[in-house]
């Protein structure tokens, strides 16, 4: 069976979105647009306090809020996975009970940095997100907005975001699910692009976009043709 944007995917406008890792950038700035698309939106760190002072830095009146990582994790409807990626490992594995049973959104690239820039780390169980299926083997893990540039997110100016965001999961359910969440961002498409398996080259590829943005003083991303 094909997977094609004529796919109808579901509607995902009550769902709620835990933010492991939501003190980042990166974190900040998609709860930022879950929560002015409407979403009840949770930002998870080790610290609650740090936690609200990120969700009060988005902006008064919207559904956003802090809390300790192990309570995101049991009341979001999805959790999306943010954190650093050294301690990617062991917070998944200290939230197992907690994010039984759901869709969990993995979003880490494991990168390096030296002088030549940014490159992609080996990963023993292959991408980031298939460490993230290994370890919460009792959960749905659906690899995807690696390639959403935070400052375009946090941006109040940028009303629409021009990018494709790549979905990849063995569970067709969840990753149509994700790719209507992405599809909440306005100008974003949430595009299947495969199994978990292939997530590497996708997270690897974050290396390449940084290296554009460097070069050509960019925010670039992706758009996928003739879907």
């Amino acid at each position: 069976m094909s997977e094609s944007m004529g796919d109808e995917l579901p509607d995902v406008s009550g769902l709620s979105i835990g933010i492991l890792g939501g003190t980042g950038d990166q974190g900040k700035g998609l709860a930022r647009r879950f929560a002015v698309a409407g979403h009840t939106v949770l930002i998870g760190s080790r610290s609650a306090s740090r936690a609200q002072e990120a969700a009060d830095s988005l902006g008064p009146g919207l559904p956003v809020r802090g809390a300790e990582n192990p309570s995101v994790a049991s009341e979001a409807d999805i959790v999306i996975v943010a954190v650093p990626w050294d301690g990617h490992r062991s917070l998944l594995e200290s939230l197992r009970s907690e994010l039984e049973g759901k869709i969990v959104v993995d979003c880490v690239n494991p990168l390096g940095f030296d002088k030549q820039g940014a490159f992609a780390l080996d990963v023993e169980e292959g991408s980031a997100a298939q460490q993230a299926a290994v370890v919460l083997s009792g959960s749905r893990v659906v690899a995807a907005f690696h390639h959403v540039s935070a400052v375009l997110l946090l941006d109040p100016e940028v009303e629409e975001v021009d990018l494709d965001v790549l979905v990849l999961g063995d569970d067709r359910e969840a990753t149509g699910t994700v790719q209507a969440l992405a599809s909440r961002i306005p100008g974003v498409r949430g595009i299947y692009g495969g199994r978990l398996r292939n997530a590497r080259q996708i997270e690897a590829f974050t290396a390449n976009l940084i290296s554009i943005n460097r070069r050509y003083k960019a925010h670039a991303g992706l758009r996928i043709t003739d879907v």
